[in-house]
């Protein structure tokens, strides 16, 4: 019996977080489905409104359904949205002056680092070899006095 308990309690978050809607037609249960998938919740901002259980995404689920129901356009619905919480309430927002860091600065970093990377290896290759002619003429210097000293002590 307590196991029993154990599993309802934790199911009870998973209840709590479907919402159900009764829509006038099939085209608003689409609208809908669009767009509380295109929605990023604000609190969680890796998830849409549809995924996530934060009370803020439970709010701007519902106003989405009531502006449904008040025959609202997806296009009205996201305008309002953008007007209120901004382009970040949008998946994918649209490309813009505003928007261009979000948009461009992903390949802006990727092609620094790879540049640096670059640089880098390209850098290493030409410092070795000088670091090592260096070390070798030592090496070879060494070698030439040893045998040069182990000569002149046979020859004594």
């Amino acid at each position: 019996m307590k196991i029993l308990l154990f599993f309802l309690l934790l199911l009870s978050p998973v209840v709590n977080a479907v919402d159900t809607y009764q829509f006038n037609n099939p085209e608003q249960q689409v609208a809908y489905d669009s767009l509380v998938s295109e929605l990023r919740c604000l609190v969680c901002q890796n998830q849409t409104i549809g995924d996530s259980n934060a009370e803020l995404a439970a709010d701007l689920r519902r106003q989405v359904y009531e502006m449904l129901q008040q025959g609202k356009s997806q296009a009205d619905i996201q305008q309002f949205m953008t007007y209120r919480y901004g382009d970040f309430v949008l998946y994918n927002p649209p490309f813009k002056a505003k928007t261009g860091l979000l948009w461009l600065g992903p390949v802006v970093f990727l092609a620094v680092g790879l540049l640096a990377v670059f640089l880098f290896t390209r850098r290493k290759k030409t410092v070795l070899p000088a670091d090592n002619v260096a070390e070798n003429a030592e090496k070879l210097a060494a070698a030439r006095r040893l045998l040069t000293d182990k000569d002149t002590e046979n020859l004594s």
